[in-house]
């Protein structure tokens, strides 16, 4: 920031004008022909007082989990995405009457399991109850789920996104985890415009769900998108979840709102069903900024279900939520209160140890989660924290960057930056996945060893990098084919040196004087000529 004083300012009341404002940090003082100009940074409490006065926004989510199970919650049926329509629905899914629902223990197991992982207090005696509402793809007229007492409680995620000048500082942050309940998911309406009608497909209807419910703790679409990210490598992690948001596996409803920190929460919208990390973020950081525009315009913001249009980029109205909706709660007759057990020394007699869920083999169970992997990676290996944020939130990337390692000598850090950059850079380039890449780990591996033992310079690495991306071959065969070899030979390399020096008199004049850095436009000229393939070492030695 820049503060400008005009010339009728003394050097004394500029700085009697730091002293006084203690919310700026003054960098330099510059005089110029017009006066004064003070280069100057807000300090911390400036910053605090600043937001204080300022709206900001609280976000809020609901995450909608589809558990990894081969039957649906209360029946038998089988649960596949791309089934034909209606062929996966049991009498009870279609609610026939004196169908009775049975509840599946690996839906309650991933929910227990899901619960541990997020240090939630698992409750020990949990109840199903009905929430009814009319809709034409929720056949019984209400969706079984546990508002009462569900299964985990008070919870906590840790995640990390990051910042800095450079987003190159890993920053963690909180959010507390209200509950974590069992509920059945509706069937799909498929809309027709074209012949102005509905169609109802209820294979999807009564599949196991988790809805994970998050404090608003997050401010932001970037916090709310890491949050889920996070949330999404743990699910997958534990296999509770295989979280394709494309599929609907994980559907995220984000409640926001803007106000003054200080003040009461103010009014918020209800984004519903977004379905790519990506939008998430969007849709989160676009609702606060109306929020705030219609707040300083003197408007009132309306309590109400919006969508996020990913074409527009807008959230768009749904229907208001002011006359509040009454789901005439109470207790499921059909489902007994569901008891999970500490250890099989709690189990009462005649229970079978097979058929109940218990903590203690629930918890020995669980395999490494993303935030164990990260420390691992930064301790093993001796890569940057931030490198190992990449690896691990990447899709695969992780087990790539070990798959290159183990076929080369060449050390953490350089694979790291080559998985980071090069590969990472093309397939974000091209819109493609790790699985997709068109370099294997193995392929690359052959590349860093022949850099490794000095056969290709750095930059003829890269330029052979980019050659098997586009045509296939093996760094070998590039190599081979073009003659892209380090040029070893000292007296080629000589006769190259003394051409270079011989053609540019004024640069080796002005080096002769001490000035030393236009060595460095010398040996990029050597470079060029040599299509760098000059040994870096020797070429120093030369010139």
């Amino acid at each position: 920031m820049c503060l400008y004083f005009n010339g009728s300012a003394s050097q004394k009341q500029v700085f009697s004008f730091a002293m006084a404002h203690s919310c700026f940090v003054f960098l330099s003082l510059h005089v110029c022909s017009r006066g004064f100009l003070c280069l100057v940074v807000p300090c911390l409490d400036s910053l605090c007082l600043s937001a204080s006065q300022q709206l900001v926004g609280v976000v809020g989510l609901e995450i909608h989990a589809q558990i990894n199970s081969n039957t649906k919650l209360f029946s038998s049926s089988p649960v596949c995405f791309l089934a034909p329509p209606n062929s996966l629905v049991s009498f009870f899914d279609a609610s026939l009457p004196g169908t009775l629902p049975v509840l599946n223990r690996r839906c309650v197991e991933a929910a227990v399991m899901t619960g541990l992982a997020l240090d939630c207090t698992i409750n020990r005696k949990s109840l199903f109850d009905r929430k009814h509402y009319f809709y034409a793809d929720l056949p019984a007229g209400y969706q079984i789920t546990q508002q009462r007492r569900p299964i985990a409680v008070d919870g906590m995620l840790t995640y990390s996104l990051l910042g800095g000048i450079k987003r190159s500082q890993v920053i963690k942050k909180n959010v507390h985890i209200k509950q974590i309940q069992l509920e059945q998911d509706s069937g799909k309406s498929l809309h027709d415009d074209v012949r102005s009608q509905t169609l109802i497909d209820l294979n999807r209807a009564g599949v196991g769900l988790m809805e994970l419910v998050m404090e608003p703790d997050m401010s932001c679409g970037e916090e709310a998108a890491a949050a889920v990210r996070e949330l999404q490598l743990i699910l997958q992690a534990l296999g509770t979840c295989q979280g394709n948001m494309s599929e609907g596996q994980l559907r995220v409803d984000a409640n926001v709102s803007v106000h003054r920190p200080g003040e009461p929460l103010g009014i918020r919208t209800e984004v519903k069903n977004i379905n790519s990390v990506r939008y998430l973020a969007r849709a989160i950081d676009y609702e606060i900024q109306r929020q705030i525009d219609i707040l300083q315009r003197g408007g009132t913001v309306q309590n109400e279900t919006r969508a996020y249009d990913a074409k527009l980029g807008e959230t768009i109205p749904m229907r208001d939520k002011e006359g509040l909706q009454d789901y005439r709660f109470m207790p499921e007759p059909n489902l007994p209160p569901l008891i999970v057990f500490e250890d099989n020394a709690s189990l009462p007699a005649g229970i079978d140890a097979c058929q109940a869920v218990v903590l203690q083999k629930i918890r020995e169970g669980l395999p490494e989660l993303p935030s164990v992997k990260r420390d691992r990676l930064v301790q093993m290996y001796g890569i940057l924290p931030e490198h190992s944020f990449t690896l691990v939130n990447e899709d695969g990337l992780m087990e790539y960057f070990e798959a290159v390692l183990k076929e080369t000598k060449a050390g953490p850090r350089k694979v790291t930056g080559w998985v980071t950059n090069e590969l990472l850079g093309q397939l974000r380039q091209q819109d493609m996945s790790v699985a997709q890449s068109l370099i294997s780990p193995l392929a690359l591996a052959e590349l860093l060893e022949l850099q490794e033992t000095g056969h290709i310079s750095s930059s003829v690495a890269k330029q052979v990098f980019q050659e098997m991306w586009s045509s296939g071959k093996t760094a070998l065969q590039i190599i081979q084919e073009q003659d892209l070899g380090l040029i070893s030979d000292t007296a080629q390399l000589h006769s190259i040196c003394q051409k270079v020096v011989d053609s540019h008199p004024d640069e080796v004049h002005a080096i002769r004087n001490g000035n030393k850095k236009v060595l460095n436009k010398l040996m990029g000229l050597v470079k060029k000529e040599t299509r760098g393939r000059a040994d870096p070492v020797l070429l120093l030695m030369r010139l």
